[in-house]
């Protein structure tokens, strides 16, 4: 098995997939901790359908390079559902179903009124779970998915603290002075940037399972917020890197698989936090 993983990693499309899933999954955990424990992960459920949408349009405009079309519509859209959630007339959830579905539908009409391969269901499928895509990946693309992370991680690191503060207690971070309606839009757009990365990897209809598990399978067993970014960071690259590999080995769908990494940890983290009391 091991000559057959050596030999695969001869193909430079299998090391483009390994680079930037490794990327996208460290990126996706450390935003991750701050929508979960704000109670924004339904954005990253929204966005995907957004972005599927968004993706529709750029193959029907038979453009080369997605990205273009795919980063404004769905940062645009993040700032839109944030901006909703505080409205009086249209509440959080129902502006999060109504854009979202609404996203959808048009991308599924789009591709079928104006079809760009004679394998429509396929090209769907692809793009929902991310079964071929990933696999595909032009260096161009990586080195765009590249540039990208190392963006997100060092707006991370840089506004770790005013981050902190936005996301245990607003109005704490009111009083000393940090403005936190920027932050928070400074949250949406980033989260917008990985889900628009994470399509390629897992797919528009498994991304919030790459912000979500690494979150919650840290939040089992450790209680400090330094800590449960460190390990979720860890535990989505190792399951990232776990996933791709079998996948190769074993034939199975990539997005799919590095979600059944997680979902495996999720499980053996809640039972060893249970254990732990």
């Amino acid at each position: 098995m091991l000559e057959m993983l050596f030999m695969y990693l001869q193909y430079p499309f299998v090391r483009y997939a390994i680079i930037v899933g490794v990327l996208i999954a460290l990126c996706s955990s450390l935003l991750g901790v701050t929508l979960v424990l704000k109670r924004y992960s339904y954005i990253g459920d929204g966005l995907s359908h957004v972005a599927f949408g968004a993706m529709s349009i750029a193959a029907v405009l038979n453009f080369t390079n997605k990205m273009i079309i795919v980063l404004p519509f769905t940062v645009l859209a993040a700032i839109l559902l944030l901006k909703n959630g505080n409205n009086t007339k249209v509440k959080g959830d129902a502006a999060i179903a109504m854009i979202s579905v609404g996203a959808l539908a048009f991308g599924y009409m789009l591709m079928n009124v104006f079809p760009v391969s004679s394998n429509i269901s396929g090209d769907v499928c692809s793009t929902l779970f991310g079964s071929t895509s990933i696999l595909t990946l032009t260096k161009e693309e990586v080195w765009i998915s590249g540039i990208m992370s190392v963006i997100v991680v060092g707006i991370f690191i840089l506004f770790y603290n005013r981050i902190f503060a936005v996301t245990f207690d607003e109005n704490f971070a009111i009083a000393v002075g940090t403005n936190v309606k920027a932050y928070n839009f400074l949250i949406a757009t980033i989260i917008a940037v990985i889900i628009v990365l994470a399509m390629n990897l897992v797919g528009s209809l498994l991304i919030s399972a790459l912000v979500i598990f690494p979150t919650l399978s840290a939040m089992s067993i450790l209680k400090s917020f330094r800590a449960v970014i460190v390990f979720s960071a860890i535990s989505s690259v190792v399951c990232a890197l776990f996933g791709i590999i079998i996948s190769i080995l074993a034939g199975t769908p990539v997005g799919s698989t590095i979600v059944a990494a997680d979902v495996v940890l999720f499980l053996a983290c809640y039972l060893l936090g249970k254990v732990r009391g």
